[in-house]
């Protein structure tokens, strides 16, 4: 999920000119502030982890690895943790999942100042903080229709959305790459700190939005899922998703195209610093031309949707960002590798706040957690895979992983355009 002041104030003010929007709630704000510290500490790792990876090694599949293992627990555990995540204390969750970045984060600071860490260890840590993640991400989410009304949810994920893009990329990842060239050990050391900041922070959040919620005025239901166990948690989360076939068929889609992304940009850091010979310390400076777009397409995502209708964004954008993902692998140089990726950050940010708009109008809340994780399972538990498979293409060029994830990822999007658009169009009227 996720500056505030001035950046929210821009971002409220965008959505609708004439009309002055409902308030969101308290609760909302407080969960927000308890994502900012999160998202800037996640900026400073963003590009200090794979600079640190290319100071280990310049294999391009090992670096393929990393990202790969940052995924890889979506695959084994997104279902497990939707399961619990429906039974817990959310905000506690939460608290729990950054109190493990904090250790893990000073760990990795602590190896490298004593010159200990080598690439594997760089590996466990980077799979370890992707379980921290999928703990962390699908309980923000399944608390966001708990503080949301159902008209504020497109409103309140751009809002999530644009201040992840302003705190995490447009801030930390700059700095983080500053840091880095000053000192390798310091983007990490303030990263560990920023989680344990966002731990205190999580705590603000009110008690009584931890539980999950359940369907009003249906007693049997809720004592029947009160009374169903960890496993009956996880089978009844995949069995309705395989029964829901258009829900299905979304997160299908989604999986496939998440993967050839994941192929595309596995190494993208040697793709910078080798083919077009970015320096380090600017490495960060290059993603924020994606995170300016990532921003407008927050800004303007909800009122292009009230406007032109939210399938129809939908469509025009999976297929857009996936074809300036296509054109980066023929950037003849880095300033034009940055005009791709601000209209590609621009368009991702617009599908992305608005297909989780779509699940969170399509899915329950009290079984929000057990379809997230068995969604995310699919979706993110793809995209190892396809890391993998761009860190061996890599070995026969730089530019090849674009290419070809770019290309299969196109087709994808085209083909799937008319679907898109009808389910977004209908979830916006559920």
């Amino acid at each position: 999920m996720e500056s505030r002041g001035v950046w929210s104030s821009v971002a409220i003010a965008s959505v609708s000119k004439r009309e002055k929007p409902e308030k969101l709630s308290p609760a909302f704000n407080k969960l927000w502030s308890a994502s900012l510290m999160s998202n800037l500490a996640d900026g400073l790792l963003r590009s200090a982890a794979p600079l640190l990876a290319t100071r280990l090694t310049q294999d391009p599949l090992l670096i393929s690895g990393l990202g790969a293992l940052v995924m890889l627990p979506w695959l084994l555990f997104a279902i497990p943790v939707g399961g619990l995540v429906d039974r817990v204390d959310r905000r506690l969750a939460l608290a729990f999942a950054n109190a493990a970045r904090f250790l893990i984060t000073g760990t990795v600071a602590l190896t490298i100042s004593l010159g200990t860490l080598n690439i594997w260890g760089l590996y466990l840590a980077a799979f370890c903080l992707g379980i921290c993640e999928v703990i962390y991400d699908t309980t923000g989410q399944s608390m966001i229709p708990q503080v949301l009304g159902p008209k504020q949810l497109e409103r309140g994920n751009a809002r999530l959305q644009i201040s992840e893009v302003v705190v995490g990329e447009f801030t930390g990842a700059p700095i983080g790459g500053l840091l880095y060239a000053v000192a390798i050990v310091l983007p990490f050391l303030f990263n560990s700190l920023g989680f344990l900041v966002a731990m205190v922070l999580v705590l603000l959040v009110p008690k009584s939005f931890a539980q999950t919620l359940k369907k009003p005025m249906d007693v049997a239901s809720a004592t029947e899922v009160e009374r169903t166990g960890f496993w009956q948690d996880i089978r009844f989360g995949l069995n309705y998703l395989w029964q829901d076939k258009v829900l299905m068929r979304l997160v299908i889609t989604t999986a496939a195209i998440g993967a050839c992304f994941a192929l595309a940009t596995s190494t993208m850091v040697l793709f910078l610093l080798n083919e077009l010979k970015v320096p380090s310390a600017f490495f960060g400076f290059v993603m924020l031309t994606m995170a300016i777009g990532s921003i407008i397409g927050g800004i303007y995502a909800p009122k292009a949707s009230t406007h032109f209708g939210r399938g129809t964004v939908m469509a025009v954008a999976i297929v857009g960002m996936c074809a300036f993902n296509l054109a980066a692998g023929f950037a003849p140089n880095v300033f034009v590798l940055m005009v791709f990726f601000f209209f590609s950050g621009m368009l991702n940010s617009s599908w992305n706040l608005l297909l989780m708009s779509c699940y969170h109008s399509l899915i329950p809340n009290h079984l929000f957690g057990r379809i997230h994780g068995a969604r995310r399972t699919l979706v993110w538990g793809m995209m190892p895979i396809g890391s993998v498979i761009g860190g061996a293409i890599a070995g026969f060029g730089l530019r090849l992983p674009f290419l070809i994830g770019g290309a299969i990822s196109t087709v994808i999007a085209i083909t799937a355009f008319g679907f898109v658009k009808r389910l977004g169009n209908d979830a916006a009227e559920a």
